[in-house]
């Protein structure tokens, strides 16, 4: 093998595609995210695992201020802060060796936290929920998807309480709930 050869594998990742088919499209939090990721490989090597990687970052815009050297003074910048508010890499594989022509499927299954908010986008916030397949290779950068970006809704609230109905009292008109067994303002009993 030759110098420039060796030399070009440490610096390039292994000739693979890898994609991601989802079972749905959209999400909300706690919910599971299935899928599978598919690989197709034109060279042959070691793979130490098949992972995802799975997160939601929140991002908001911020106005800093930042010494200017060359004109000693002060000036405000415009700069994104980023937090990491959740992040996973579930192994879908150990150790496995990859050779030209291979085909795989890996299925996944991600638990995703509740309380966690949906995917959103302003003029200075987002929430990102991403996701990638990985092939880690050792001595050479690793072979990644396209990371794709998921959509998660606001989930549902399990069921709004309805208001009881309202009825009159008998002697001075004052509406109140049905359940209630007394008029809140003159205190006369209800009639059954």
């Amino acid at each position: 093998m030759s110098i420039f050869k060796k030399l070009k594998e440490k610096i390039t990742p292994p000739k693979a595609n890898i994609s991601i088919s989802l079972k749905k499209q959209v999400f909300t939090p706690g919910d599971n995210v299935e899928g599978i990721v598919y690989i197709e490989s034109q060279e042959e090597f070691d793979s130490n695992e098949i992972r995802c990687e799975f997160e939601c970052l929140e991002s908001i815009r911020r106005i800093k201020r930042f010494y200017n050297e060359a004109l000693k003074r002060e000036e405000e910048r415009e700069v994104w802060e980023t937090t990491k508010l959740f992040s996973i890499k579930p192994q879908l594989s150990g150790p496995i060796h990859i050779y030209e022509g291979f085909k795989g499927n890996f299925p996944f299954k991600i638990q995703t936290p509740v309380g966690l908010p949906p995917t959103y986008k302003s003029m200075d916030r987002k929430v990102s929920w991403l996701l990638k397949g990985v092939i880690a290779v050792d001595g050479r950068p690793d072979a990644t998807s396209k990371t794709i970006e998921l959509q998660f809704s606001q989930a549902p609230l399990a069921h709004v309480a309805q208001a009881p109905k309202m009825i009159p009292c008998e002697y001075c008109g004052t509406l109140f709930p049905e359940n209630e067994t007394k008029c809140p303002n003159c205190g006369a009993f209800r009639k059954v």
